[in-house]
């Protein structure tokens, strides 16, 4: 069980897997550093982890792509928060569904920029406390798309290899230390993935899911928990998860 002192820190937490992990480890009582561009969003999240039993949260505006804000926010938080025990690497986005010759650069670089360059600079301001303390667990939100492709999506499907791939040299690096790493990889998940997408057009969102029940957020924060709360020399590489209803990125039953 994780104790009420332990620190969870996740990013793009004000809605979907991040708030729903949020949920999480509140149920079990842990002290919450949460992180988004949605400050509004985030104090809505922060209420209702309270509620639910977190010991204390404290909130960060953060956009994860701004590399200096993301060095400071860490190197000044305040004492009793800057020793992070379990970093969760959640924002993430996909925009548009172009064949690669077509697409949009603005979607391109918004999706390298927060799923690539925004979880490592994450990464590189608090991991290098995790080594000082020899502890620590860095959870990694990957995708079955990072371990194949499909039409449309080439530079998302990048962007999660490149995850994929991140994680497993980050375990590699930290090799003889006590800092676990772990990548949890879900298919189809109902949050506002779709939405935003496609850019706020919910009709063709709604599309994503008609005739097959997908993952839940919370069923991935199950996950991320489960993988958090193994014993401290337990290391869960990767869990990949889909729906009954997914067999990978490519494949789906539809009724």
């Amino acid at each position: 069980m994780t104790q009420s002192n332990t620190i969870v820190f996740i990013t793009g937490a004000s809605s979907g897997i991040g708030a729903a992990t949020a949920h999480a480890f509140a149920s079990q009582g842990a002290r919450l550093l949460l992180a988004a561009r949605r400050m509004d969003k985030l104090v809505d999240v922060a209420e209702e982890a309270h509620r639910r039993g977190a010991s204390s949260v404290h909130c960060l505006q953060l956009d994860v792509r701004n590399a200096e804000a993301v060095a400071g926010e860490i190197a000044a938080l305040p004492a009793q928060w800057k020793e992070i025990d379990v970093l969760v690497n959640n924002a993430g986005l996909s925009r548009g569904l172009d064949k690669l010759h077509q697409g949009k650069l603005e979607d391109w670089e918004e999706m390298i920029d927060t799923n690539i360059k925004g979880l490592i600079y994450v990464t590189r301001a608090v991991v290098p406390g995790m080594v000082e303390r020899n502890r620590g667990h860095v959870i990694n939100i990957g995708s079955t798309a990072g371990h194949l492709a499909y039409a449309n999506g080439a530079v998302y499907c990048g962007t999660k290899a490149a995850v994929h791939f991140i994680n497993d040299g980050l375990r590699d690096d930290l090799l003889g230390t006590n800092v676990r790493v772990t990548s949890v990889d879900p298919g189809m998940v109902e949050t506002d993935f779709s939405l935003v997408r496609f850019h706020g057009d919910s009709e063709r969102a709604e599309k994503v899911y008609k005739g097959l029940t997908p993952l839940t957020a919370e069923d991935v924060a199950d996950a991320i928990v489960w993988a958090a709360t193994r014993p401290a020399h337990v290391n869960i590489v990767r869990v990949q998860m889909t729906s009954i209803h997914q067999a990978n990125s490519l494949r789906f039953h539809r009724e």
